[in-house]
């Protein structure tokens, strides 16, 4: 009898260098995983970057500036803030062009500043309960009685404001205005529209704070434009606002000369 050879069956070994190049792709792929949803997070809760689209800011902030937004810190009078169109507010020369779905994409995750699509940047100008008027006998913006010494942000030979107005701010909302008044179609020029959602003439004057995105800390570039963006001093000035109205008051008249 013949003993017939047993043949072992055996997987070969793959190559190392295979094994390790898959290992190295999937730390990398989780590498980058983890940094997209680290910058989604950030770009959420702590602060993005903008692009200013329009001339309404000048010459406090120029068209294509990116600016750093952060959403940490409540906002107070005085800040350059972003917030969402509050309704009818924007026409195209305020509303950043709209990337396509893969730009749209790195703006969620916070690899490319936002187009500020949907979003505008003014100046606060009233808290909720403010009494904000235009104009003293010098043709200076009024708060709380106080008036603003502007000259240091206002764009250069424009008028604190052309409208005549005196407004108390309701409450859960705020008075913006830019600061090219000349340029800028902000709460001034909305004093008779209502709101989207209906309402008396002259809601939709006022941003909702619930659609403050953040406040304007840092222009980041262009490189020779670097500068920290705070509060003007004069805004230090004036005084605590009295309690603020559920709804606002309205007048487009200029405030008694004194």
């Amino acid at each position: 009898m013949t003993d017939t050879p047993t043949t072992t069956s055996e997987k070969p070994e793959k190559p190392a260098h295979r094994s390790g190049f898959a290992a190295a792709a999937r730390e990398f792929v989780l590498i980058v995983v983890g940094a997209l949803i680290v910058s989604s997070i950030l770009r959420a809760f702590v602060g993005q970057m903008f692009i200013i689209p329009s001339e309404s800011m000048e010459n406090t902030l120029l068209v294509g500036d990116r600016v750093v937004v952060e959403k940490l810190t409540d906002v107070k009078r005085g800040d350059v803030v972003v917030f969402e169109d509050p309704g009818g507010w924007l026409g195209p020369e305020e509303s950043g062009q709209k990337r396509g779905s893969i730009g749209r994409f790195f703006e969620v995750v916070g690899l490319l500043p936002d187009s500020s699509h949907g979003h505008l940047i003014k100046r606060l100008i009233g808290m909720p309960g403010d009494k904000v008027a235009c104009c003293d006998s010098q043709g200076r913006i009024l708060v709380n009685g106080q008036p603003l010494a502007e000259t240091g942000y206002l764009y250069p030979g424009d008028a604190p404001s052309q409208i005549e107005f005196q407004v108390t701010v309701p409450a859960g909302k705020v008075f913006v205005m830019g600061d090219h008044r000349s340029a800028s179609g902000d709460s001034r020029v909305h004093l008779s529209d209502t709101s989207p959602s209906g309402g008396s003439p002259g809601d939709a004057a006022f941003v909702p704070m619930d659609k403050i995105t953040g406040r304007a800390i840092f222009v980041v570039w262009p490189a020779g434009r670097w500068a920290k963006l705070g509060v003007p001093d004069t805004f230090k000035a004036v005084p605590a606002p009295g309690p603020a109205p559920s709804k606002p008051s309205i007048s487009l008249t200029a405030p008694a000369k004194k």
